[in-house]
């Protein structure tokens, strides 16, 4: 990851290869005027000698969100470059995101406009050594966005290549404006924090599944000072984990179940995290059709991401007790693999009727969840890309939130405002009596077309403890971009949501 340094000196006289500055487009009764540079650039337009935004009209700059143009400087500044990145309208009538009177939408959407900037900018800037960026001299939440947005953008996952080019290089080193050492440290740990559910997410899945997968997320722990177990599949078998074994069963590789503690004190409240580990889903027995399965590699993001960000509240030394509980299996077709019309007894005794191998995931959550409860945690959080159901309903960028009412609000709240679309979905009752099994407690899933989401959310209900309160939040749409890049998303694994559960946990240590 690049280095990440506060500039103490002037933007103008500092030392870098470039210089990145903001524009906000031209004021709304000058539609074809020069774009007004964004706070931060003021000594660098006095170095112009005040032209500087008509010079960047000149070439075609306007304003707009996450357009980037670049210009030599021809000595005018220290750095021989200048880049200057859209960053859309600004807030209210004051420029930035803490002008009074100005919502928390609108607020969290400006500051998200940042991050994008700053994103784009990381990518044209490939192949850069040091880059000094002014994108954050707005206010503590502008500065922290621009330096988690630069860090993202210029994301690359090169661990498979055999070699790379060093003008297709991140940025090295960036140096930013207006932010705070507390404040770049946080966003650098955040930026590390999603880089490392991106790597996961991006590793192949034949070197990513059950086994090293749980070596790898046991190795990150204990760097951080967690507390680590590992259950495999003889423990989870002898136990009563009937979703995770029998899921994994028809895979060579074995299941396993990878639990990781940060202990936040003695007071502290306790968060139960979630996430599913399915290493590669090819369908089982209900086989996927060809096209898009490749993608499947991403169907352990929800695991990637509470990893993540049980690392991160350790890094952050949060006060809150966060116990993440990961079970991780490959849904292959063999002799072995579990069939349609089998009923599993699943970790604390309830049983399930199995109509399609390819609602997997909500069988080794459910053997999770049941654990992750059995740790009397004051709440339960749990994310998977669980549904296509999901993406029918909203896309490709918004999660859907489901649970008890009042946390998947929060949450769902949370995620807007950490810039991870998310969007809060009922759980409605009438929708349980399609769960019925013939044979079973349950149905893994209905004989119905429709409500699909929500569906596979009310199965994970029956597993959560009256009283206890749960959240998931659907990622099988935003935790895997098919597309080309855009702001700070990269192709491949986006980390979502390990902002939103960071959030979550920095929330629950303020206000409980």
């Amino acid at each position: 990851m690049p280095t990440t340094t506060a500039l103490a000196a002037s933007p103008a006289g500092a030392e870098a290869d470039a210089l990145v500055i903001g524009l906000h487009p031209a004021a709304g009764d000058d539609p074809g005027g020069a774009p007004v540079p964004a706070p931060g650039a003021e000594e660098v337009d006095a170095a112009f000698g005040g032209e500087l935004a008509e010079l960047l009209r000149t070439v075609g700059a306007t304003g707009a969100v996450e357009q980037v143009v670049s210009l030599p400087t021809r000595g005018a500044i220290t750095a021989p470059r200048l880049v200057a990145v859209g960053l859309g309208a600004p807030a209210g009538n004051g420029g930035t995101e803490n002008v009074g009177g100005v919502g928390g939408t609108e607020r969290a959407a400006v500051t998200d406009r940042v991050r994008r900037a700053a994103g784009a900018a990381a990518r044209a800037l490939t192949g850069t050594g040091r880059v000094v960026s002014t994108l954050g001299a707005a206010g503590e939440q502008a500065a922290e966005a621009a330096v988690v947005g630069a860090l993202l953008g210029g994301y690359r996952f090169d661990a498979h290549r055999s070699s790379t080019d060093a003008s297709s290089a991140p940025v090295a080193e960036w140096v930013f404006a207006g932010v705070t050492e507390e404040r770049l440290r946080r966003a650098t740990l955040l930026a590390e924090a999603v880089r490392t559910a991106r790597d996961l997410v991006n590793t192949a899945p034949n070197l990513l599944y059950p086994e090293t997968f749980a070596a790898r997320a046991v190795a990150l722990g204990e760097q951080a000072g967690l507390v680590t177990e590992v259950y495999d599949d003889a423990h989870l078998r002898e136990h009563g984990y009937g979703g995770v074994t029998a899921v994994g069963q028809g895979s060579s590789r074995t299941p396993r179940l990878v639990r990781l503690t940060w202990n936040g004190g003695a007071d502290a409240k306790k968060v139960a995290l979630v996430g599913k580990g399915i290493t590669f889903d090819t369908g089982g027995i209900s086989l996927k059709p060809n096209a898009g399965m490749a993608d499947m590699t991403s169907d352990m993001g929800g695991a990637a991401a509470v990893i993540a960000t049980v690392l991160l509240a350790a890094k952050l030394e949060l006060p809150v007790t966060v116990t993440a509980t990961v079970p991780m299996a490959e849904n292959m077709p063999s002799s072995t693999a579990y069939r349609p019309g089998d009923v599993l007894t699943m970790y604390g005794g309830k049983t399930v009727e199995v109509l399609n191998t390819d609602a997997e995931g909500r069988l080794i959550l459910a053997d999770a969840m049941v654990r992750a409860a059995e740790d009397a945690p004051d709440y339960l959080v749990e994310t998977s890309t669980l549904t296509g159901a999901q993406t029918v309903a909203l896309g490709l960028r918004t999660a859907g939130v489901m649970g008890s009412p009042a946390l998947r609000d929060r949450v769902a709240g949370l995620g807007v405002a950490a810039g991870e679309d998310a969007w809060a979905m009922p759980l409605p009752e009438h929708l349980r009596a399609d769960l019925d099994s013939r044979v079973a407690d349950i149905a893994n899933v209905t004989g119905q077309r429709f409500g699909g989401m929500l569906a596979a959310g009310i199965f994970l209900a029956e597993f959560v403890p009256s009283g206890l309160p749960w959240a998931h939040i659907d990622i099988a749409g935003p935790s895997f971009n098919t597309g080309g890049p855009r702001g700070y998303t990269t192709k491949g694994g986006t980390g979502v949501p390990v902002r939103t559960l960071i959030a979550f946990l920095e929330d629950v240590a303020a206000h409980g």
